[in-house]
């Protein structure tokens, strides 16, 4: 068996001996970089982008086209009343606006398209014959859904801050409760409900990827995901189910806005991330084991 001596003066197989091609390193085939700039340069990527950048502006023209009558003559404190109180209530209302199922189908999109789509045109044997590992290929593809779900999310929030505070001033947050929150207070709060978002929509988000590894068709895999969350949103209706609801993928949706209270009630916030985490982290297992499984023929 040919040798070839190593920087430390060991020996080890040269890569004829394994079967790899001369050079041929497992860890540098699709880089994340690579993946990123394929999946960027998609139109669904540069359209979910722009809509993201055009909803709160969108929401602004609502918001200044309804005037302030109907809101002054109603007593009840609601996010849609303190909506144009400043660009970070702006912020808060566009989060709450889309959480139910606007940021749903986004995230379902990035992950549930990923690897499907690559099967449905042809690609995904070409991919794995280059050779890129399995479980490489579909990390990185996990990791650059990831990385533009969470991307569309901030781009949504960073423009919402900014056009609100143009269009309604960068004062203090005025909470639904009538409670005031200063700058700094709100925006590291606002950073606490981005992340809690993140990992709650993640969960859909795996989901969509597990399918994606599943099917063929990227439909199916997107539809599937957002179908299952929808139905589970309308069971959590079902008071007679008690407890159970507690333990759905879809509990806890709006606990990010217990950041809103002073002082901030964790409770369901901790239930809603670790409960996010284990049902991700299981849906991904579940991808990961499929993929490697898989008889990839397209």
């Amino acid at each position: 068996m040919s040798t070839e001596t190593t920087g430390s003066g060991a020996t080890a197989p040269a890569p004829q001996a394994t079967g790899a091609a001369a050079g041929y390193r497992p860890e540098r085939t699709l880089r994340l970089g690579v993946e990123l700039r394929r999946q960027f340069k998609r139109r669904r990527t540069l359209g979910v982008f722009a809509l993201m950048a055009a909803l709160p502006l969108i929401l602004i023209g609502a918001l200044q086209l309804g005037g302030t009558e109907e809101a002054e003559e109603n007593s009840r404190i609601n996010l849609v009343d303190v909506a144009s109180a400043s660009g970070l209530n702006l912020t808060l209302f566009t989060l709450f606006a889309t959480t139910g199922f606007f940021l749903v189908v986004v995230f379902a999109l990035f992950f549930g398209d990923t690897v499907a789509s690559e099967a449905s045109w042809g690609s995904l044997r070409y991919a794995l014959a280059m050779p890129v590992p399995r479980a490489r290929l579909l990390r990185q593809k996990w990791l650059a859904a990831l990385v533009l779900s969470v991307g569309a999310m901030l781009l949504l929030v960073v423009v919402a801050v900014v056009a609100g505070g143009i269009a309604f001033g960068f004062g203090d947050v005025q909470t639904p409760i009538g409670v005031a929150l200063d700058q700094g207070t709100a925006l590291l709060r606002l950073a606490g409900m981005v992340g809690y978002l993140a990992v709650h929509l993640l969960v859909v988000g795996t989901l969509a990827f597990w399918l994606s590894t599943v099917t063929d068709a990227p439909l199916a895999a997107v539809g599937g995901a957002v179908f299952s969350t929808v139905v589970f949103a309308v069971l959590e209706q079902v008071e007679q189910l008690g407890g159970i609801r507690d333990w759905f993928p879809t509990a806890f949706n709006y606990a990010w806005t217990d950041l809103l209270q002073t002082p901030v009630d964790s409770g369901d916030l901790f239930r809603g991330v670790v409960q996010g985490l284990v049902y991700s982290a299981v849906f991904t297992a579940l991808a990961f084991r499929h993929f490697a499984r898989k008889d990839v023929t397209s």
